[in-house]
């Protein structure tokens, strides 16, 4: 979609969405509406990015019509565990994919590259080591963690009893409450990751917590699994039992999940995805995968991540010298929130006037938020995207400080 300058230097996909008009006027135009809301706007939604040209074509190429429910053979026993026939080059595929994100961690975890999506794979991942009412100990969504952590509206906290660990009055997690509610609760599983905290995570510590209460460790990477591919984040290999991400976020790749796991758990995270969870992969997909899994690996996503991580702390603290309240203060890796409890309007107020001035955030609770989900005290603000386009520091700089602008204007107008 757009070269690593910023520049949509191709034809790839306007030819997409001029061909889906000839047959579709209504959907050809829609998405072309999409794709210039994403060329035009600013880009901050921290769980986006623009995957390049050659995983686009992956996902729309002729794997679309192909089934192959089960797994590649040989995986285990050698005896056919697909339920089609036909799979030769899908199976192929599975296990080039599978062996390609093995590379990118460095590590010799079972993977399984099926899930359609990060939720399916953490209710996969949850499901191949627990029972319904079994405990988790996790970050809640109120303090950066993920739906899928433990929500009450979402299977999560429906299907498991949840206890969550809390942050300090800075916002980092306070890893003494973790070890206190893992020595009083006796979870079964610790969970480590979010989806709204800027801040390094310390896998070796919840690792020796879990490991002291006999509790599994799992680890939900999705936001930072290309910072740990390219060296930006501690990583968790070799620390935590399961690994799930997603691959579209700072991995840049297409939109699904993958699971990581010890090889004492490979057969149960497979059972839990197929025939548990899900019937047939989108092998398509699974190719977008493969890709994103090589470009991964390649010098230029490491200056890219590393680039993501420069930008993030310039834009952070740009905003704290324009007298913004940030979220502990700073951030570590592609993320962080900004802090609107002291303004008379809300999260989902900011989001939809930059909306209409073409910038893109999401409203998001900030840690111990008084106003309700749908409004929120806070926006999450990330730069993966933006970064993808070709931004810099002083890029961010400005679009901080047009931010501040429109900021201003609302205290005006919300009378402040």
């Amino acid at each position: 979609m757009f070269d690593r300058n910023g520049n949509d230097s191709s034809t790839y996909n306007v030819e997409n969405y001029e061909f889906i008009k000839k047959f579709s006027p209504t959907v050809g135009g829609l998405i072309e509406k999409e794709y210039l809301r994403q060329k035009n706007n600013i880009e901050l939604i921290a769980s986006e990015n623009y995957c390049s040209e050659a995983v686009l074509a992956a996902c729309g190429s002729c794997l679309s019509w192909k089934y192959a429910e089960g797994y590649p053979t040989n995986r285990y026993s050698g005896s056919e565990t697909r339920y089609y026939g036909g799979t030769k080059y899908v199976d192929e595929l599975e296990e080039y994919c599978c062996n390609q994100w093995r590379q990118v961690f460095h590590t010799d975890y079972h993977v399984n590259v099926q899930p359609h999506s990060g939720s399916q794979a953490n209710f996969a991942a949850y499901k191949s080591v627990l029972k319904p009412g079994d405990t988790i100990l996790s970050m809640s969504l109120d303090n950066g963690g993920h739906l899928t952590h433990g929500s009450s509206v979402n299977f999560s906290g429906k299907l498991y009893n949840v206890v969550f660990y809390d942050v300090d009055e800075n916002g980092y997690i306070d890893m003494e409450d973790v070890r206190k509610k893992a020595k009083s609760y006796r979870p079964n599983l610790i969970l480590a990751g979010a989806s709204a905290y800027a801040r390094i995570i310390d896998f070796e510590q919840f690792r020796d917590i879990a490991k002291e209460f006999g509790a599994y460790f799992m680890v939900d990477m999705a936001h930072i699994a290309g910072l740990v591919a390219a060296g930006e984040h501690p990583s968790p290999f070799g620390l935590a039992d399961i690994i799930t991400t997603t691959t579209h976020k700072t991995l840049r790749g297409p939109r699904g999940g993958l699971i990581f796991a010890r090889k004492e758990l490979a057969k149960k995270v497979d059972s839990a995805v197929f025939p548990y969870a899900q019937g047939g992969p989108l092998e398509h997909i699974i190719a977008g995968k493969a890709v994103c899994a090589e470009e991964a690996q390649t010098s230029e996503f490491k200056e890219y991540a590393h680039q993501v991580v420069l930008n993030c702390k310039a834009f952070a603290d740009e905003f704290i010298k324009l007298g913004f309240k940030i979220v502990t203060g700073g951030t570590d890796n592609h993320v962080f929130l900004i802090d609107l409890s002291d303004h008379p309007f809300t999260g989902k107020d900011l989001q939809d006037r930059l909306d209409e001035n073409g910038i893109t955030l999401n409203k998001n609770a900030i840690p111990g938020d008084k106003r309700p989900p749908k409004q929120t005290s806070g926006v999450r603000v990330g730069t993966a995207p933006m970064t993808t386009r070709g931004f810099k520091e002083e890029d961010f700089r400005k679009v901080a400080r047009r931010i501040a602008e429109i900021v201003k204007q609302m205290d005006e107008e919300f009378g402040k």
